[in-house]
């Protein structure tokens, strides 16, 4: 895969976009960030965003209800899940929804530990744990593929995936979802390089067969600062390899907003992307963990 300064260079000479931010209301004291794109669901349309106070990690996903452009109100008497980072997809009709669970580390209660896991939604307030996924790993994806089979991209990290790589593996059904199938699933080629890492955030199915992937790329930098990109690549045809990466948003892009801390302040944590039929996307991001944006892109799936 090209290094995080080539593909910036290659963005910033066509980059031209602005973004906006979604006003997620009904929240108190408390930010709303890394939101899922809009969705509909139950007769209505709704984005699951991280809701969490600015000096703490502890998260709760919580769902809000669009009222107007832009505009979404915050669901009340919903069962809420202590998550970071939702994410939403559909398989065989009903709504999986996932997000990072963060708890003690076993071996030293002052740390913390994370996985992803998966909820089979039935409502607001009826959620069924499908999976608790392996300890150390987020950004892990599931997509239903056009022949019922699914795609399930990994975020290994340590002695397999360094900083964080992205595997990828194909079960028959969510049975088959298994902590020991997401371990087993090997690395794609082209993966990120040296210091650099990223994960997939987002899955689509494309026109012409082929899959795509919206995710982003991150590094630090000497004074160990975490720079995050919005990216996209696509899959090869037995989805085993990285192809056509590229950045597609990076934080100068976006409104003004105050981030999390200091060394936040150039972070974009891709959240879903909507594909118009005019040849251009909305791209749903978190900024700075603290604020939530949208920007209209070129569709980066299209040869546009």
């Amino acid at each position: 895969m090209k290094q995080i300064q080539k593909l910036l260079k290659e963005y910033r000479e066509t980059a031209t976009a602005n973004g906006t931010k979604i006003h997620l209301n009904g929240v108190v004291d408390k930010d709303v960030y890394n939101i899922t794109a809009p969705f509909k669901w139950l007769g209505k349309e709704f984005i699951a965003g991280r809701v969490e106070s600015r000096d703490s990690e502890l998260a709760e996903v919580h769902f809000f209800e669009k009222t107007a452009e832009d505009n979404y109100q915050i669901v009340e008497n919903t069962t809420v899940l202590a998550l970071q980072d939702p994410f939403v997809t559909f398989v065989q009709g009903e709504l999986i929804l996932g997000g990072v669970e963060v708890f003690e580390k076993e071996t030293d209660s002052t740390k913390l530990d994370w996985r992803t896991n998966l909820y089979r939604a039935k409502s607001l307030t009826q959620f069924e744990k499908i999976l608790t996924g392996p300890i150390g790993m987020k950004d892990l994806r599931i997509k239903e593929l056009a022949d019922g089979r699914i795609l399930v991209l990994t975020r290994p990290q340590g002695e397999k995936g360094g900083r964080g790589k992205i595997g990828a593996t194909v079960i028959d059904s969510l049975d088959e979802l298994t902590i020991e199938k997401i371990a087993a699933a090997p690395l794609l080629n082209r993966n990120f390089s040296g210091e650099e890492w990223g994960g997939g955030n987002e899955i689509h199915l494309l026109e012409d067969g082929k899959i795509g992937v919206l995710g982003h790329i991150a590094c630090f930098d000497e004074a160990g600062d975490r720079h995050y990109y919005s990216f996209s690549f696509q899959l090869n045809d037995d989805f085993t390899q990285i192809e056509q990466e590229k950045i597609i948003a990076e934080r100068a892009n976006f409104a003004p907003s105050e981030p999390k801390r200091p060394d936040l302040a150039d972070v974009v944590f891709s959240g879903g992307l909507i594909r118009r039929a005019d040849g251009y996307a909305e791209l749903y991001a978190g900024i700075g963990d603290s604020d939530a944006q949208k920007i209209i892109i070129k569709d980066p799936f299209k040869n546009n």
